[in-house]
């Protein structure tokens, strides 16, 4: 009897026991279901973002990242990758991950332009951007970033070339005041008064072919040369480029000579053609030493996107160092500004002529040699040659005997 009792009892304290672990293992278990997770912390995008935001991040111009409250990316546009702002799940410009944090705290909206390093150049070269961080509902950072380095390059270049402009025309301007002033001076003086005012002729010479060639600049620049584009003979523009400068290459006793310029057209703006092709022939005059030859070439080369004309004008000058050539296309940039003074250069002119190839779909480009000369060609799309009944143009030719004797035309170099 004893025993049964002590059996009994044993068997209640256990059955007590295991009755208070599973009481405290439930209760455990409601503790853990009610304990916030990670996964629950880090709900699914779709959930996060508010209705509507992920469509119209995805057309905005600007890259776009936007953050929760632990700083991971929950939405990140793929130009934000692109400019190298979202690296590993996470936002890599410290600068922009503190403002966001500080905008999370105080709900302010904050901007800041900032130059990052541009990635894979190696060459340091910055990249300017604008950031804006601004709250996106209650636990969201909303971050837009707008890449300004090309809207600062041109700014810079707009600066570059008003503080050109300013000096080329300083240039002259001061050099008629003072010469005008020489000339009140030197009124009972005849000879020094006509010294004086051929010098002043010169002077007002060089301002007004400036004046017209920012004139012409700036309409190649604005202008749409397609919008009046007509087929025309090479061998009219060229004839028209050789009576530009004859004068002066007359007077230094160089020879003009064309070739292989028959039955070729190409398609443009004739008037910005012709300047083009006359400031590439001028150059090679006025570079040129007395008794040489200024050659100009055509030929027809076959191209991927269609035929095109190469106009290739040679001169026996001094020839362009290696260094300049990759900036002689530039505006007011001189090899060698002395030089470019005695001429009456402006440092335009091939800026003209790289502005019209590139309008026209073509290119201009430049071969020399230090003391052996120069070869500028100019390649322009070829145009469709017409009917027979519509080919009624008549041009004169491009040499005059007793101006130019017949040479064969120029090698064309590479």
């Amino acid at each position: 009897m004893d025993v049964n009792a002590a059996v009994a009892a044993a068997a209640a304290i256990a059955g007590l026991c295991t009755g208070v672990i599973a009481m405290l293992a439930f209760r455990w278990s409601e503790r853990d279901q009610a304990r916030p997770t990670r996964s629950s912390m880090r709900p699914d995008i779709n959930a996060v973002l508010p209705p509507g935001v992920d469509t119209v991040l995805s057309v905005l111009r600007s890259s776009a990242v936007v953050l929760d409250e632990g700083d991971a990316v929950v939405k990140a546009s793929s130009a934000a990758y692109a400019l190298g702002l979202v690296r590993g799940g996470k936002l890599a410009v410290e600068p922009m991950l503190h403002m966001a944090r500080d905008t999370r705290r105080d709900g302010e909206i904050r901007q800041v332009e900032l130059d990052l390093p541009r990635r894979g150049t190696g060459r340091g070269e910055a990249l300017a951007v604008s950031a804006r961080v601004a709250p996106l509902g209650s636990r969201l950072v909303l971050l837009l970033v707008e890449d300004l380095t090309e809207a600062r390059r041109i700014e810079a270049v707009r600066r570059d070339f008003v503080a050109n402009v300013s000096h080329e025309l300083k240039t002259p301007v001061g050099a008629i005041s003072l010469l005008s002033e020489a000339v009140m001076d030197a009124a009972d003086d005849p000879e020094a008064v006509s010294r004086f005012a051929g010098r002043m002729q010169i002077e007002s010479t060089r301002l007004i072919n400036l004046v017209q060639e920012l004139i012409d600049l700036s309409r190649v620049q604005n202008d749409d040369p397609l919008e009046d584009a007509e087929p025309m003979r090479v061998d009219t523009l060229v004839a028209e480029a050789m009576d530009r400068c004859r004068h002066t290459a007359t007077s230094k006793q160089i020879t003009m000579a064309a070739g292989g310029t028959a039955d070729l057209r190409v398609w443009g703006n004739r008037g910005q053609l012709a300047a083009a092709l006359g400031n590439l022939v001028e150059n090679a005059v006025n570079y040129s030493p007395a008794r040489t030859r200024v050659g100009i070439a055509a030929r027809r080369v076959t191209a991927p996107g269609g035929d095109l004309i190469e106009i290739a004008v040679t001169d026996q000058g001094i020839g362009i160092p290696e260094k300049d050539r990759e900036r002689i296309f530039e505006r007011f940039y001189r090899v060698d500004p002395a030089r470019s003074r005695a001429t009456g250069g402006t440092g335009l002119g091939l800026a003209i002529v790289k502005h019209v190839a590139a309008s026209h779909g073509g290119e201009v480009a430049v071969w020399s040699s230090e003391g052996q000369g120069s070869t500028f060609t100019l390649r322009l799309p070829e145009a469709a040659a017409p009917s027979p009944a519509a080919a009624t143009e008549s041009t004169r030719p491009l040499l005059e005997p007793e101006t130019a004797p017949a040479i064969p035309a120029p090698e064309v170099l590479p």
